[in-house]
């Protein structure tokens, strides 16, 4: 069974990158781009990247309702945005990558990411 990975970006260019990156890694890729995206989106997928400094919504919120599902999440965001990541962790984020290390290596830390990632029965 594929892998289904929500991608909750709302910058176009990351958005693309990343369900790219997913792709190649092996999963299928599911773009949403706000907040009620996503949970109408949560019950179908497998796991939840999320970039955390979008405008459209509250990416820390983004990752607590994702992990409250039961979901593993994956963050991108700045690298010098230290508080940031440290409330994406504290609010369930198994990882936060800064968008240069998936820049330059994002297949293999996807790829790596969703080997953790276990498969779900999507409800009904």
């Amino acid at each position: 069974m594929t892998k289904r990975i929500a991608i909750l970006a709302d910058d176009l260019i990351w958005a693309t990158r990343l369900a790219e990156l997913v792709g190649a890694a092996g999963a299928t890729a599911l773009s949403v781009r706000s907040a009620p995206g996503l949970e109408a989106a949560l019950p179908e997928v497998d796991g939840v990247i999320v970039d955390l400094t979008a405008r459209a919504y509250d990416g820390v919120a983004a990752i607590t309702a994702a992990r409250a599902a039961g979901r593993p999440v994956m963050a991108v965001g700045q690298h010098d945005d230290r508080e940031l990541r440290v409330r994406a962790l504290g609010a369930g984020a198994g990882r936060v990558h800064p968008y240069r290390r998936l820049f330059e290596d994002g297949l293999r830390q996807i790829a790596a990411w969703l080997s953790e990632v276990h498969p779900v029965e999507p409800t009904a």
